[in-house]
């Protein structure tokens, strides 16, 4: 796919020549000021991209959406698409019929009017996505676990994902849902089935002083990125596998430690990103190599879900946000600076590694499709976990949620991706059909 997506170049003032020669001293003092003043405003200038950077830019764009594509003859690209509204077939579900909907993604709930983020269906350019079906992956999961790790988009996508099969399930007493391990591991349980689609907490997948999945808001985050069995104990037999790893890295730097929290003779340093985000994946994907069951475990990793925090990036006002945003971006290919491609490129790397090792990894590439998606995040539609202020209350864009999203919507697309990749299934287009 072809990007037209700007190249932001960082860059400083331009290297300037001494002044040579012999000047009146009048002229001499007109001329030195007006090189501080040059030299003041170039300082924090970001000069335009050369064609050349521009290209490299597009041609790296184009290359991180391909991660996860097909590539066989024949398959087709289910990230590849455009989203078409569909209020006859969408949502899936209803919010208020689900029984499991979390407060923090239940948008209507929480006072949101505008629905018709609820009504938009991806679009494969060259396929159908096939129609979920909840009593058929019920039924692939029977006697099954099928377990999302990660952080709390992990757990919106988990949570879609009951939300998608429990109506399959009618009668109230054949579904449960029970908590475990401090809340960390949460089970769905259909009785009928024998089957389990579980959350466990790990926002970082390896170990970290975030991962009490109620106070995880620490003032200085720690990871142990050599060390993750006290998390993969609790989903180590699972025969579905979903990872995600991505907001929680989101800075320029991590604290690590090498050594236990409890030792006096732990070793901290700042890591630099994507070196610290690359040194945790490595000891996951180790752990995989070891631990996984290679012929009964499948496994998923999830891209990085974007935020929309910057309005000017999709052309809209400078200094707004998600908030009261009713309509996704058109723009093709459009790619917001919170995306960081670099990181993507480290979960490429590391998994393509680990499949030359003999452990395939299938990447659910959903990030360019759920770019175009800034107006289906919860903003102020929410429940707040504390109570907000009045000066907060007064600005709302202060307060809106423009990481997760609300349920029915983006999430129900990824798990529509997970459900073909699951079934191997796609639909080739009707005009595809006809032609042969």
């Amino acid at each position: 796919m072809a990007s037209k997506l700007p190249l932001t170049v960082q860059g400083g003032a331009a290297a300037w020549g001494t002044i040579r020669g012999s000047f009146h001293s009048l002229m001499a003092l007109l001329i030195a000021a007006l090189m501080l003043a040059i030299i003041y405003l170039a300082r924090d200038a970001e000069p335009p991209p050369s064609e050349e950077e521009a290209r490299v830019a597009a041609e790296e764009v184009g290359r991180v959406n391909s991660v996860g594509r097909a590539g066989r003859k024949g398959e087709c690209d289910l990230f590849s698409g455009r989203w078409v509204y569909d209020n006859v077939s969408y949502p899936l579900y209803k919010e208020k019929e689900c029984k499991f909907m979390s407060d923090q993604l239940a948008c209507e709930k929480y006072g949101r009017k505008d629905l018709s983020y609820q009504h938009w269906r991806w679009q494969p350019h060259d396929c159908d996505l096939p129609r979920f079906n909840a009593t058929a992956l019920l039924e692939s999961l029977r006697n099954k676990r099928m377990v999302f790790v990660g952080d709390s988009l992990n757990r919106g996508q988990w949570v879609s994902m009951v939300c998608l099969v429990e109506s399959a399930v009618p009668t109230d007493s054949l579904k449960t849902m029970s908590f475990h391990h401090n809340n960390s591991l949460i089970v769905f349980k259909a009785k009928e089935y024998n089957a389990t689609i579980e959350y466990y907490w790990a926002p970082l997948l390896v170990e970290s002083n975030s991962d009490d999945p109620v106070n995880h808001r620490v003032p200085d985050r720690i990871v142990r990125v050599q060390a993750i069995e006290e998390h993969a104990r609790h989903w180590s037999d699972a025969d579905i596998l979903v990872f995600d790893t991505y907001l929680w890295w989101r800075r320029s730097k991590m604290r690590v430690l090498w050594g236990s929290f409890e030792s006096p003779d732990g070793i901290y340093r700042d890591v630099k990103m994507p070196r610290a985000y690359e040194m945790a994946l490595n000891t996951w994907s180790q752990w995989l190599e070891i631990h996984v069951n290679r012929s009964k475990t499948e496994l998923f990793f999830v891209s990085m879900s974007p935020t929309h925090e910057r309005a000017e990036e999709w052309g809209g006002v400078a200094g707004q946000n998600c908030y009261q945003e009713t309509q996704p971006i058109t723009r093709e290919d459009y790619w917001g600076a919170g995306s960081d491609l670099a990181m993507m490129k480290v979960v490429e790397t590391v998994i393509d590694d680990l499949r030359s090792r003999g452990v395939a990894v299938q990447i659910l590439n959903i990030t360019q499709l759920s770019e175009y998606r800034k107006e289906a995040h919860p903003s102020i539609h929410r429940k707040q976990w504390e109570p907000l202020k009045e000066e907060k209350l007064a600005n709302p864009l202060s307060y809106a949620d423009c990481y997760h999203w609300c349920l029915p919507g983006v999430p129900d697309v990824w798990n529509e991706l997970l459900y073909a990749h699951i079934f191997k299934n796609w639909v080739p287009k009707l005009e595809s059909r006809v032609e042969e």
